[in-house]
């Protein structure tokens, strides 16, 4: 492709900048950009720009250049800023034109300009673009089902982030990170995430969930454990014209003579309004909630040779027994487990656990960055499964990953005719290997290998400074 034109009518060269932005909008294209051109184009990036009324600067790290240098970050094992610019020169020195400074703070200024708005929106449209590739196939009983969560990822321990997100109040100051609790929506059908909220550490699971309720479509199925059953929230989730399942909180007894049985331990119960407003409910959302509610609760046990045998008692929405029998809502329950292993994938695989940015906003871009990253490797495989008759949720993200950034240099290298062909392949190796299905499973929450034996920090690294000094 040929990067020098001049323009016929005003007879004037393109600058030097905007030839270098227009190189690299090629190459992640190219790129990274092909695996996931259905989901994430060109078009969708500017569509966002536009709507949101964002105007720039001409820039090398310009808006678009700049989204696809923090994606290819996060999706990098080498997370440092340093190693994104050096893939920027890389890019430049390949066509011959010149490269910018290899410093960091032109990469990292033009990712604190990108506003929080604009990738919380890409995030979202990513999320829904892949839903609308569900087919009734791939849906529960004809009804799209969205699993919650909550869960925590830790940041840089800098005043910013430490008034913002405070550490744990049980660790002395300085002697811990600060934490953000999160809370996440995603698809069961695609393990796509759907809707995120961002809050402070001791904020409880149930506030995150009524931040969230606003993503919800009518007729979905919220699935959920049972930090999530609570009187007012399956009314609220009613109320929109969807349904829940969640299991029965520990704090709400249980009795075997209330009720209508309708089954083999199934059952319709009648739940009343509490006498007192619960925390997180304002007085006038607390006297619109009805005065009783009927859900329908059933229980089956687990039975552990060596140890008690434990009754799990799910309660939802769903009252219809034809339409769903008392074993398609426990099976149903028991893919719940699917959220901890998404949660997984962002945490442990992409590397969100630990971010890297020094202040709450770019905190909180970083991690809607990561949810992006997330969905387009999602996209990525559920091309490969739908292509090759292999289930979607049965490929590995991690290998997706792998075989993705491994692919980049041959796509790049390639002709257009050659990286369509790359492509396919690339699709085809994905959907070589499926995970192994494995039901029920059930593995010890415990750690094999020893850390090294050092003791905890109890004080602030310069006091402890001082002490070897003085010792």
């Amino acid at each position: 492709m040929k990067y020098f034109q001049k323009d016929e009518q005003a007879n004037i060269t393109i600058t030097t900048v905007t030839l270098r932005v227009q190189i690299l909008k090629d190459k992640f294209s190219q790129s990274l950009g092909l695996p996931f051109k259905e989901l994430l184009p060109s078009s969708v990036i500017e569509q966002a720009l536009s709507e949101l009324k964002i105007r720039y600067y001409r820039r090398l790290f310009d808006p678009i250049v700049t989204l696809w240098a923090f994606l290819s970050q996060v999706l990098d094992a080498d997370k440092s800023c340093h190693n994104a610019v050096s893939k920027v020169i890389a890019y430049l020195a390949e066509i011959g034109v010149e490269i910018p400074s290899s410093d960091t703070s032109a990469y990292c200024q033009a990712r604190s300009r990108l506003p929080e708005k604009f990738l919380e929106t890409l995030f979202s449209q990513v999320g829904k673009s892949l839903e609308q590739k569900v087919e009734i196939e791939h849906l529960w009983c004809g009804r799209n089902v969205l699993v919650i969560d909550g869960s925590t990822v830790s940041m840089p321990d800098t005043p910013d982030n430490q008034s913002y997100y405070p550490q744990p109040s049980t660790q002395a100051s300085g002697c811990g990170f600060p934490i953000a609790k999160i809370g996440v929506i995603f698809s069961l059908a695609t393990g796509a995430a759907i809707a995120l909220c961002i809050d402070v550490l001791n904020t409880h699971d149930i506030k995150l969930a009524r931040n969230l309720y606003q993503f919800l479509n009518p007729l979905d199925i919220l699935l959920g454990d049972r930090a999530f059953c609570a009187y007012a929230d399956l009314v609220s989730i009613k109320n929109r014209n969807c349904d829940a399942l969640f299991r029965k909180h520990q704090a709400r007894k249980t009795t075997m003579r209330k009720g209508k049985i309708i089954g083999s331990s199934d059952k319709l119960v009648t739940w009343h309004k509490p006498k007192k407003c619960p925390h997180g409910l304002s007085k006038d959302e607390f006297n619109t909630l009805p005065s009783t509610i009927t859900v329908r609760e059933i229980y089956y046990y687990i039975v552990v040779p060596g140890f008690r045998t434990e009754r799990v008692s799910l309660i939802t929405t769903l009252l219809d027994t034809t339409a769903y029998s008392t074993l398609d809502i426990v099976g149903l329950y028991g893919k719940r487990w699917d959220v901890e292993l998404d949660l997984r994938h962002l945490k442990t695989t992409l590397g969100m656990d630990i971010l890297h940015c020094k202040t709450p906003s770019m905190v909180r871009k970083e991690i809607y960055v990561y949810l992006l990253a997330y969905n387009l490797l999602r996209g990525l495989m559920w091309s490969a499964g739908t292509s090759y008759t292999t289930p979607p949720l049965r490929l590995s993200l991690q290998g997706t990953r792998h075989h993705l950034n491994n692919f980049i240099p041959e796509l790049l290298a390639a002709t257009s005719t050659k990286r369509l062909q790359i492509y396919r392949t690339l699709l085809k190796v994905i959907a070589h290997k499926a995970v192994p299905d494995r039901p029920a499973r059930n593995e010890p929450r415990v750690r094999k290998r020893r850390p090294k034996a050092y003791p905890l920090m109890t004080k602030p690294r310069h006091e402890l400074r001082k002490q070897l000094q003085t010792a």
